[in-house]
C-alpha cells in the first residue's frame, strides 16, 4: 500500500513538472520572439512585421536599412519606425504584448536588413527582399495543414521547403495552422517550426476551421492570435478584414478566402462571393491564384462542400482562375475536373489539396476528379512564375519530387494551357 501511494505521488509530481515544462516552453520575455513578416500594402514598397514580448514591454521599434554587407548596421541612416503595441491575454494563457509595424517608402526589388525591439532588447538582424515593380520571375512555397504535432513533425517540412528553395518570395498557408483555437502553446509550436524563416520570407495565411471557436454566445469567433500576430491587408469585406484579402505580387494576384465562414454562414458566402467577383473582374494581373481551406472538390466521403462549389466554381471558370490552393482533407490530390472525354491539355482551373502536417485521411476516389492523389504523405509545393509560364512542383517531406505540371498563357486566350510533367514511374 505504501509503495503504491509513493508511486502515485511520484506520477502526479512528474505530470506537474511535465505540464509546467510545456507551459514554459514558449513563455514570452523582453526579447522579441515570434517575429513574422506579412504584407498589409504593396509588397514592392512596404513590408509589415509583427513580434511578441512579455507584457512588461509596452513599446516597440523597428530599424531598417538597405543591405550593403557592412557590419555597421547601427548607423544614422538606419530608419527607425514606432510600432503599434497591444496586449493579448486569455484565461488559458499568460498576457503578452504584440507589436506591429509597416516599413514604407522602400525601393522595389531590393534586399533590406531590419531588426525589432524596445530600444534596449533587440532581435537579431533579418533580411528580406521587396517585390519587383515589373514582371520578373519568382517562386513561392505553398503548404497545406500543419495542425498536429507541429513542433515535432511539421517543422521539418517547412524547413525542407526552405532548404529546397531558400529564395522563395513568400509562403502560402492554406488553413489549420494549429489544432486547438486560442491555444497559445500550439501557436508557439507553429512559430518555433518556422523560426527564422518567418522573419525572412513573408507569410500569406488563410484561416481554417481550427482557427475558429464558438464564444459564450455560440458565435463563430476567429482566434484572437490571428490579428495579433499577422498584419494583413484590410481590403476584404467588412467583418472579414484580414481573413479575406488579396495581394498583388509582380504579375500575380493571390486571393485568400475565409472558407470556414463560407461553409457555415450563408450570409458570409454571399458577401465573399460578391467581393470576389469584383476582385476578379478588376484584376490587371496575368496570373490569378486563390487559396482557402475547405476544398470545393473533396477527397473523402462526408466532406463535400456543395454550396461552396456551386456558388464559387462559376466565378473561378468565368474569370479564368489558374490555381486553387486548398487544405483540410489531409491528403494530396490534383485535378481539373474537366468534362468526361475532355483532354487535360486545355484551359481550366487546377485544383490542388495538400497537407504538410502529420494528420492523414484516406482518399475516396469516387467521384474520380483527381488526376493525381496520395495518402499518408507530408508534402510541400514550390510554384514558379516566369512571364507566360507557371511551373508547379510538389515535393515529399524527403525532398523527392512527387507531382508537377506546367501552365502556359497564350496571347489568344486568358485560360492557361496545361501540361502534365509529373515524374514517370
Amino acid at each position: 500500500m505504501k509503495k503504491s501511494f509513493l508511486t502515485t505521488c511520484l506520477a502526479i509530481f512528474c505530470c506537474i513538472i511535465y505540464q509546467n515544462t510545456l507551459a514554459q516552453t514558449f513563455k514570452a520575455t523582453a526579447i522579441p520572439d515570434r517575429i513574422i513578416l506579412t504584407w498589409s500594402a504593396d509588397p514592392a514598397t512596404t513590408q509589415s512585421v509583427t513580434w511578441r514580448t512579455d507584457s512588461t514591454v509596452r513599446i516597440g521599434y523597428g530599424q531598417i536599412l538597405l543591405e550593403n554587407s557592412s557590419p555597421k548596421l547601427e548607423k544614422p541612416e538606419s530608419k527607425e519606425i514606432i510600432a503599434t503595441s497591444s496586449i493579448l491575454g486569455g484565461k488559458e494563457y499568460e498576457s503578452t504584448s504584440y507589436h506591429s509595424l509597416t516599413f514604407t517608402d522602400l525601393q522595389p526589388d531590393q534586399l533590406y536588413t531590419y531588426r525589432v525591439g524596445d530600444g534596449k532588447n533587440w532581435s537579431e538582424w533579418f533580411q528580406f527582399k521587396t517585390a519587383p515593380a515589373t514582371d520578373k520571375p519568382f517562386s513561392f512555397i505553398y503548404l497545406g495543414d500543419a495542425q498536429n504535432d507541429i513542433r515535432s513533425k511539421w517543422s521539418r517540412v517547412i524547413r525542407r521547403a526552405f532548404a529546397t528553395y531558400g529564395d522563395a518570395r513568400f509562403i502560402v498557408h492554406a488553413g489549420d495552422l494549429i489544432n486547438r483555437s486560442n491555444n497559445d502553446n500550439e501557436w508557439g509550436e507553429w512559430h518555433f517550426g518556422g523560426g527564422f524563416i518567418n522573419g525572412m520570407i513573408p507569410s500569406m495565411p488563410s484561416s481554417g476551421n481550427h482557427e475558429y471557436f464558438r464564444d459564450e454566445a455560440k458565435a463563430l469567433t476567429l482566434d484572437p492570435h490571428w490579428k495579433a500576430q499577422y498584419t494583413l491587408p484590410e481590403n476584404g469585406p467588412e467583418g472579414l478584414k484580414e481573413s479575406v484579402y488579396y495581394i498583388d505580387y509582380s504579375n500575380v494576384r493571390i486571393i485568400s478566402l475565409n472558407s470556414q465562414m463560407i461553409v457555415l454562414d450563408s450570409n458570409s458566402l454571399k458577401i465573399q462571393a460578391k467581393w470576389l467577383e469584383e476582385v476578379l473582374k478588376n484584376n490587371p494581373k496575368k496570373w490569378t491564384m486563390i487559396t482557402y481551406h475547405h476544398p470545393i472538390y473533396s477527397t473523402a466521403k462526408g466532406r463535400d462542400n456543395k454550396d461552396f462549389r456551386e456558388v464559387f466554381k462559376p466565378l473561378f471558370d468565368k474569370y479564368h482562375v489558374d490555381l486553387l490552393m486548398q487544405g483540410h482533407d489531409h491528403t494530396y490530390s490534383r485535378g481539373q475536373n474537366l468534362p468526361t472525354g475532355t483532354s487535360g491539355r486545355v484551359g481550366g482551373p487546377v485544383y490542388v489539396v495538400s497537407v504538410a502536417g502529420p494528420k492523414m485521411y484516406k482518399v475516396d476516389v469516387d467521384p474520380k476528379w483527381m488526376d493525381v492523389f496520395a495518402e499518408d504523405t507530408q508534402l510541400f509545393q514550390i510554384i514558379s512564375v516566369k512571364g507566360d509560364h507557371l511551373e508547379y512542383t510538389a515535393y515529399k517531406a524527403s525532398g523527392e519530387v512527387f507531382d508537377s505540371f506546367k501552365l502556359h498563357k497564350t496571347s489568344k486566350t486568358k485560360a492557361a494551357v496545361f501540361s502534365d510533367t509529373r515524374p514517370k514511374k
